[in-house]
């Protein structure tokens, strides 16, 4: 089914846009048509090229993991950008290029853990949904993973809903609160990232918490007061628990039991073609991975038109908050710019069956699955930025030593204490 094209970000002061979200995919979102809100952050690439004009990483390695004051935050926000290719990842290592060097690469080691977190899931797909290397540890039961009169959970939970973003120090809290203290199901928790995250992907968010609980390392974090006093003091302060803290110590969890989790040996992947295969085709298949000016089978010839498919069933079964359709939106409105975007809506095979498709390659499975059915005749080279070859991915360190990504200080692990 063919929907309007959504109009610029900015139209109506960009009630526009939700009103187009509301009316044509309203009823796919989290919230219903009745509820669609703007997140944190504005899409399209307009937006995108704003943020990295400005972008300063000055300051970035001490700041980083500063939760309150907002206004002393070091992190720099670009990440709905990289994971929807309006910013590629290429681009953002070369942006920073001129910063002090240890900022300069605390950030780009923050990239390479994006790239790594890629090169996993392409590898292990939908295997990535199980526990890597251990069983995950449960040191209690709460009825409330997240409970509203923690001030900090209240918090946390506030901006993930509202804004749709957070802070790495604040995910780490969230997912050991969830997973390590309250004995939730990791799965079940990054779930709920996912629906509401604007910079959400499987390949980004599932190794994000399997190395916050342990199952990816045996090493859960430890999430306690400590934390949220050296990075938040304010909330302590204002929880009605500050004299009863239910995080006052540290969490003990032991050694983890290893399980058979997903392959993870040296052997490569499909990380798509290396040049150009095929040509000629007369419209381009934007997917989510690559919605921006520089993908590639959309640079390639700036006057062929555009169509992008809204995954009707993928989309009833993910219930994705509406600041995510409307991020989205405001992409391919702003993308609709210059070139035409035709917007359809349905089961993606179907939209597509008879067109002549050129599609850049998506390092996801279900772009796999898609592409062999949809059968594109010209695909593009993923932008990467470490080129794909067999090596380790087990650990970030084994992955970066034996990948050729280049060596930067330290893995962008979490810096408060585990046990």
């Amino acid at each position: 089914m063919q929907l309007p094209t959504p109009p610029p970000p900015h139209e109506d002061g960009g009630d526009a846009v939700l009103a187009w979200v509301a009316e044509h995919l309203g009823d796919l979102a989290l919230e219903g048509p009745d509820g669609v809100r703007r997140g944190g952050h504005v899409g399209g690439q307009a937006a995108a090229d704003a943020a990295l004009a400005s972008l300063d990483v000055s300051g970035y390695a001490r700041r980083r993991s500063v939760v309150l004051p907002v206004s002393g935050r070091g992190a720099t926000r670009m990440s709905p950008y990289l994971r929807h290719g309006l910013v590629p990842l290429p681009e953002m290592w070369k942006a920073v290029a001129d910063a002090p060097a240890h900022d300069r690469d605390k950030y780009r080691d923050e990239l390479l853990w994006q790239e790594y977190a890629r090169h996993l899931y392409a590898r292990t797909g939908a295997a990535l949904g199980r526990s890597i290397k251990h069983e995950q540890p449960r040191v209690g039961s709460w009825p409330e993973p997240w409970p509203a009169e923690m001030a900090c959970m209240e918090a946390v939970v506030g901006e993930l809903e509202g804004e749709g973003w957070l802070v790495n120090q604040t995910r780490m809290w969230m997912a050991s609160q969830w997973a390590v203290r309250a004995g939730a199901d990791w799965r079940d928790g990054e779930d709920l990232f996912f629906q509401h995250l604007l910079d959400g992907s499987r390949a980004a968010n599932r190794l994000g918490w399997q190395w916050t609980v342990g199952t990816g390392n045996g090493r859960p974090y430890g999430f306690s007061r400590w934390q949220v006093e050296k990075r938040a003091k304010a909330l302590c302060r204002s929880c009605p628990l500050s004299n009863a803290c239910p995080i006052e110590d540290w969490p003990e969890t032991g050694d983890l039991p290893r399980v058979d989790g997903p392959d993870l040996g040296k052997d490569g992947f499909d990380g798509g073609p290396a040049e150009v295969q095929g040509g000629g085709a007369e419209q381009v298949w934007l997917t989510a991975e690559s919605l921006g000016d520089a993908d590639p089978a959309l640079a390639a010839d700036e006057e062929r038109p555009a169509v992008f498919v809204f995954d009707e069933p993928l989309l009833r079964r993910l219930r994705l908050s509406g600041k995510r359709l409307v991020f989205l939106a405001d992409t391919l409105g702003d993308l609709a710019a210059p070139r035409p975007v035709e917007v359809r809506r349905g089961e993606v095979p179907a939209e597509l069956t008879g067109r002549s498709l050129a599609v850049t390659h998506a390092p996801v499975p279900g772009f796999r699955r898609l592409a062999a059915v949809v059968r594109p005749e010209e695909v593009h080279p993923w932008p990467w930025l470490v080129r794909p070859r067999p090596s380790a991915v087990g650990s970030f360190t084994a992955w970066r030593r034996s990948s050729g990504a280049p060596a930067q200080a330290s893995p962008p692990r979490a810096r408060g204490r585990r046990r």
